[in-house]
């Protein structure tokens, strides 16, 4: 349910600031307001408070937000606020933003290696991404995972493409148990 409200809210913002042709500024926008959130988290509680009028709340949003970003943002903030909808303001954002970044084209890509890469390999993969993808761009992040004994795990949104170890001996021993029970089936 979270994920269809982020996508729900996070979509109408970003095309309305599509359709104005506005989608830098509203990006901007967007991060001054998750960095507000993220260095006032008092902020957050006070929106999530039910002992506060969701009146006393939109008029906050507003003495907060309004004439620091535009009116659009602080309308779509206000409506988060009437539908109390701010507990998932973060991936409402972030979702946003995600769609911003498809948008330029920048590919957002997260790598598991059973040990630590070196830049040269980081670049190899980041280069190889790009040639296959179509992005421009790409954001890489990279994590240690000993557990995957050899290969990468890469994903990019949706997307995953596993060339562990690990991956491939699962795969050995699933045949192997098809392979058991298809001969025990036979010999039945």
């Amino acid at each position: 349910m979270a994920k269809l409200v982020s996508k729900t809210y996070g979509d109408a913002l970003f095309d309305l600031a599509l359709e104005e042709n506005s989608v830098d500024a509203m990006a901007e926008e967007v991060q001054a307001v998750q960095a507000a959130f993220a260095e006032n988290p008092s902020l957050a509680q006070l929106l999530a408070n039910p002992d506060i009028a969701k009146e006393e709340k939109l008029s906050l949003v507003e003495n907060i937000f309004k004439g620091r970003v535009s009116d659009n943002l602080v309308g779509f903030l206000r409506i988060i606020v009437d539908k109390q909808r701010y507990s998932e303001l973060d991936a409402i954002l972030d979702y946003c933003m995600a769609r911003v970044k498809e948008y330029r084209k920048i590919g957002i890509a997260s790598v598991a290696s059973p040990f630590e890469l070196s830049q040269e390999w980081k670049d190899k993969i980041e280069k190889k991404l790009l040639e296959t993808t179509g992005y421009v761009k790409m954001e890489m992040t990279y994590r240690v995972e000993p557990e995957l004994i050899g290969g990468l795990v890469i994903r990019i949104g949706d997307t995953v493409v596993d060339s562990s170890v690990r991956n491939k001996l699962t795969d050995i021993g699933r045949g192997l148990m098809k392979a058991s029970l298809d001969a025990r089936a036979d010999g039945a």
